[in-house]
């Protein structure tokens, strides 16, 4: 309760652990996917991924997750980096992973769209949290200038 209470006025909030995809082909792009209408932040631009359930792994998050929204089945995943984003509506801990072989034909399950992407993304807006994994992969490729186009 007293938990609750703090929450409500603004204190700490636990993070909520998510699976995310890093999907890069063999020509080095990434894989982004537009938010579903009806979810918070819809339209913008994410890597795939979601919530981990209860006893889950962020690999076996990561496998059911693509799986559900992609319609594909991962081959290998590379864990990469963790970043907390505190955005308005809840406190996340996302856990990245590239992965650079799956199976299957992309469905886009949730009525999302899908993009190949390379530097700098031609898509936008782009979801805060997705921010900084393009600074990640513009300093892995030695790219130098803007990764997005800001929001007006």
């Amino acid at each position: 309760m007293a938990e609750a209470a703090a929450s409500a006025a603004g204190g700490a909030r636990r993070p909520i652990d998510v699976a995310v995809g890093v999907l890069i082909d063999p020509d080095g792009r990434f894989l982004l996917t537009s938010r579903p209408v009806g979810r918070v932040y819809a339209g913008y631009w994410e890597f795939p991924g979601g919530k981990l359930e209860a006893g889950e792994s962020v690999e076996q998050a990561l496998r059911r997750e693509l799986h559900e929204e992609l319609g594909v089945d991962i081959g290998a995943v590379h864990p990469w980096q963790v970043e907390v984003v505190d955005y308005p509506h809840a406190l996340v801990r996302l856990h990245f992973c590239k992965v650079f072989d799956w199976r299957g034909e992309f469905e886009m399950r949730e009525g999302q769209r899908m993009a190949w992407q390379s530097l700098p993304v031609a898509v936008s807006p782009v979801l805060p949290g997705t921010v900084p994994v393009l600074r990640w992969l513009a300093a892995e490729r030695g790219f130098a200038g803007a990764t997005h186009a800001e929001p007006g």
